[in-house]
């Protein structure tokens, strides 16, 4: 999908620039004030903050309520992996097609569309009647919510310049965390509300889809689609995207380019094993993390609301930290390569080294307080949503969204199977948690592996 002009080198805002404007970008809209620069984008990544929350609070609600499905359900360990990895399938195997639908029609339509699928399915599973029609509408919700995440790289890469790329990174994802965070609690509360797992569901969807129609309303694809963004920040953004485009795009290399292109290349590589290790830590404590409180370390389900929000509370913090320090030292004249690789390979080490202190240590409380440090400094990886638009360029960064997203989430649902099997075969979680160790080795060798500075010459 071509880019606007001003990202080839016209760096105008006004209209006249217009005859060179793609499908995607709409009717240029005069310049509205050349004075002070409106912050449409930040409101914009906020809002994304908002989706994404919601987004984990929905996918995270079955492993809060997992103890009291496992019990209406009669399920085993290995069964609750299965269910616990039934999003994923799904949700993995809709990355790259998503991809392409966004490079093609713009993330806008995607993000309100995915809302509304998911919040729905949401609110079915909590009329599901055994482990066959949960699993079911589990993938549906996968299929679903398939499009945010690329959707998000790809306005990452519109609306933000270089150096604010980290923190559009990490709102975007920091959702995640604060969503998982914040899901234990409203999903034990409401549990403990209604009496049951299945208002808390029914609930829960509704909500997504009155966010969807918000989405819908203020989310455009590029700011010279959006009226409330002045001549000023428009100006802003095309500025600093056509000198981008004039340092790092390869001569030729234009349009949207097949994913194959990017195969030959080390950074393409590391950047989806980097995403694999990353969420086989991070899924794995989603996923199993709350059922570990309640049966290792003797926790209460009143008492998985706030543990968890401790925990995931810590990541949401970590997130915007890292972010903020990112673009800090980058405006600061840092280099991308030394930015990126002391920043997530510190983070790395942390999130090994914390997971072998949940393994050694007896005290459940200093349990929650490592698996805190895990996620504060876990969570830094989500500076990898502003790989996409490095490696690829606006034109490119859906596609490359969609393939890291597809990478990472095999962990999404190996690692729910592959726990569910360890727990069965030892009958406790410490070789689950190795597991966890052996994912951030793998996420550490990645960041250390690619070139931060370099558009992917396709």
């Amino acid at each position: 999908m071509a880019q606007p002009s001003s990202e080839a080198g016209d760096t105008k805002p006004e209209r006249s620039s217009s005859k060179t404007a793609t499908k995607d970008q709409g009717r240029f809209a005069p310049p509205r004030d050349v004075g002070r620069a409106s912050r449409v984008r930040w409101r914009l990544f906020l809002l994304l903050l908002l989706l994404v929350t919601i987004n984990y609070v929905d996918r995270g609600s079955i492993s809060v309520a997992m103890p009291l499905i496992q019990k209406d359900f009669t399920l085993t360990p290995a069964e609750i992996g299965l269910l616990s990895s039934a999003f994923f399938w799904t949700y993995a195997l809709m990355q790259i097609p998503i991809g392409w639908v966004i490079d093609r029609y713009g993330p806008r339509k995607v993000i309100a569309g995915s809302a509304f699928g998911w919040g729905l399915a949401t609110a079915a599973s909590g009329l599901a009647w055994g482990f066959g029609s949960l699993f079911w509408l589990r993938s549906v919700i996968g299929i679903a919510e398939a499009g945010i995440y690329p959707s998000g790289g790809k306005l990452n890469a519109t609306w933000m310049t270089q150096t604010e790329r980290g923190r559009g990174a990490t709102i975007l994802d920091g959702g995640a965390p604060l969503g998982s965070a914040i899901g234990g609690i409203a999903i034990v509360g409401l549990i403990l509300l209604t009496g049951s797992w299945r208002p808390a569901f029914i609930i829960a969807g509704l909500a997504t889809v009155l966010v969807g129609f918000l989405a819908w309303w203020y989310i455009r694809n590029n700011p010279r689609e959006h009226k409330s963004a002045n001549a000023a920040e428009i100006e802003h953004i095309e500025l600093a995207h056509a000198e981008e485009e004039r340092l790092a795009l390869p001569e030729g290399a234009t349009g949207p380019g097949k994913l194959r292109n990017f195969f030959r290349y080390r950074s393409f590589w590391a950047m989806c094993t980097g995403w694999l290790g990353f969420n086989g830590v991070f899924y794995g404590l989603l996923t199993w993390g709350p059922l570990y409180l309640f049966d290792a370390r003797g926790f209460k389900l009143s008492d998985l609301g706030w543990s968890t929000f401790a925990i995931f509370g810590a990541g949401f913090v970590g997130e915007i930290i890292g972010g903020l320090i990112a673009d800090y030292w980058r405006s600061r004249g840092g280099s991308a390569n030394l930015v990126m690789r002391v920043l997530l390979g510190f983070a790395a080490v942390m999130v090994v080294a914390g997971l072998f202190g949940v393994i050694v240590t007896p005290n459940a409380l200093t349990a929650v307080a490592l698996l805190s440090v895990v996620l504060f400094f876990l969570r830094w990886v989500g500076l990898f949503w502003s790989l996409p638009a490095t490696l690829g360029g606006p034109a490119r960064a859906g596609i490359l969204g969609g393939a890291m997203n597809f990478s990472g989430n095999i962990s999404g649902f190996v690692t729910p199977i592959a726990v569910g099997l360890i727990v069965g075969a030892t009958g406790g979680y410490t070789w689950a948690l190795l597991y966890f160790v052996a994912a951030g080795v793998l996420m550490l060798a990645s960041v250390l592996t690619i070139d931060y500075t370099k558009r992917l010459p396709i």
